[in-house]
């Protein structure tokens, strides 16, 4: 085994069990800071695949920002129900069911692939420009980029509400 087939494994199964521990644990901070594994080792994943811009941009965007707010958010909202309010699903083993239904398709189409190695090709160009052109284009990215942006504000912004309101 090469050393990046040994990352690739210990940063799978670090995704996989933090995966597992964000829908089993009962505590929700808990759950979100499993979830920040999650995203780390998707992170690393991207650094092993030399998409350093992806490896940062999941670190700052999803790690720095989307996970803290979600940690924010909890904690302003749910901090007086923890004790009186049940954390945990009643309709899980349908979730289950159907994440082990994805996960078998996902295995299945990933087996049908046939030399997706020999199909890895250069991109030609600057793939940063490439990105960067395609998120704010009109014709591209922009609407999703700005409605995005605005969710997550709307969010925040319900969040405080919710943990101001008496």
């Amino acid at each position: 085994m090469t050393a990046e087939q040994i990352i690739f494994f210990l940063t799978a199964a670090l995704i996989l069990i933090s995966a597992l521990m964000v829908v089993t644990t009962r505590n929700l901070v808990h759950a979100a800071l499993w979830l920040i594994a999650v995203l780390f080792g998707a992170a690393v994943l991207f650094a092993t695949l030399d998409a350093s811009f992806l490896a940062v941009v999941q670190i700052v965007v999803y790690i720095g920002a989307i996970a803290i707010l979600f940690i924010f958010a909890v904690m302003l909202t749910r901090r007086n129900l923890l004790d009186k309010v049940s954390q945990t699903n009643a309709g899980w083993p349908w979730a289950a069911g159907i994440s082990v239904a994805a996960f078998a398709g996902l295995v299945f189409l990933v087996g049908q692939m046939h030399n997706a190695g020999a199909q890895k090709g250069e991109v030609s160009g600057d793939p940063l420009m490439a990105l960067s052109t395609a998120l704010v284009s009109p014709d591209a990215y922009v609407l999703a980029f700005e409605v995005a942006s605005i969710m997550l504000l709307a969010a925040l912004v319900g969040a405080v509400y919710i943990a101001n309101r008496k």
